[in-house]
């Protein structure tokens, strides 16, 4: 067994590992417990109640964040004529057709996120092996296919997060940065747990939201109290 280091000892004393945290505590304790020299990410996982073998609990889809990940995302788009203008126009970093996706087949992976139009998906899908396995293939589910260029470009740039569950039923996403404020953290959590709430698939049976944990990059976890961050929601 790997033997912990005593930076990380000395930061999971200040933790108890009994207790689930109310969303704001936790939020403050997670500056305490990030002590890292550079801006570490602030992850959450979120275990729920599904089984991602059956399709109808196939949880995926994308949140735009509030506040940003706090990290700049280079977006390349697949469009042409008008909608390549108005990629560029919005603040895509790359845009192309036959062009970008030769780029592509060369090995060039600079990229961030790939967005395309429904008439480019053709043209796309010649590289899909290269783009699926890192995460890049555009999703009509997630809204990275869409005749919306200027909507779709904006909101990956302002932050916006794609997830899907594990097998084991958990969902991983980044929800900002050590310097962020807490508060900002935490309304972050709140927006990614609100659109996993709407996407409870009916066929789910039991307690939905089972475990709620955030961590820093180099730092230990902290368990949330679910059932008051679900409380947080006007209902």
């Amino acid at each position: 067994m790997a033997k912990r280091g005593k930076r990380l000892e000395a930061l999971r004393a200040l933790i108890d590992r009994n207790k689930r945290y109310e969303l704001a505590e936790a939020m403050d304790l997670i500056q305490k417990t990030s002590t890292a020299k550079f801006d570490e990410a602030i992850d959450i996982a979120i275990r729920l109640g599904v089984n991602p073998r059956h399709a109808d609990q196939m949880i995926r889809g994308a949140c735009v964040l509030p506040h940003g990940t706090g990290k700049t995302v280079r977006l390349a788009v697949f469009a042409k004529g008008e909608k390549a203008t108005e990629a560029e126009e919005a603040g895509a970093d790359f845009v192309g057709a036959e062009d970008l996706v030769e780029k592509i087949k060369g090995g060039w992976m600079d990229f961030d996120r790939a967005i395309a139009t429904p008439d480019m998906m053709g043209l796309v899908g010649r590289i899909g092996r290269l783009l699926g396995p890192r995460g890049l293939m555009p999703n009509p589910k997630v809204g990275t296919v869409t005749f919306d260029l200027k909507t779709a470009v904006a909101e990956s740039k302002a932050g916006k997060i794609n997830f899907r569950v594990e097998k084991a039923g958990i969902i991983h996403a980044n929800i900002g940065r050590r310097s962020f404020e807490p508060e900002k953290l935490a309304e972050n959590a709140l927006a990614l747990l609100d659109v996993l709430l709407k996407l409870k698939p009916a066929s789910a049976k039991g307690t939905y939201v089972r475990s709620i944990t955030v961590a820093s990059t180099m730092g230990p976890g902290i368990k949330i109290d679910q059932a008051h961050m679900q409380s947080l929601f006007k209902v």
